[in-house]
């Protein structure tokens, strides 16, 4: 048995200012595109697998997961 299949309803907790700052990702972004608090607040959205760190052409950029 999976575990998707004893876990039906599985959500991630997420703070309003996660969720506001969500709204404003759209595709891939660069990291340094966000203020210095905003960047925290992506890296605990990292932590949560919410979102994902990719590296292109040499600059780090962040994206939606599909939670």
């Amino acid at each position: 048995m999976k575990l998707n299949e004893l876990i039906k309803d599985f959500s991630i907790y997420l703070t309003n200012e996660e969720r506001s700052l969500l709204e404003n990702i759209q595709g891939l972004a660069p990291l340094s595109k966000f203020q210095e608090r905003e960047q925290t607040i992506i890296n605990n959205l990292i932590r949560k697998s919410v979102v994902s760190k990719v590296m292109y052409n040499n600059q780090v950029m962040v994206m939606l997961n599909d939670y």
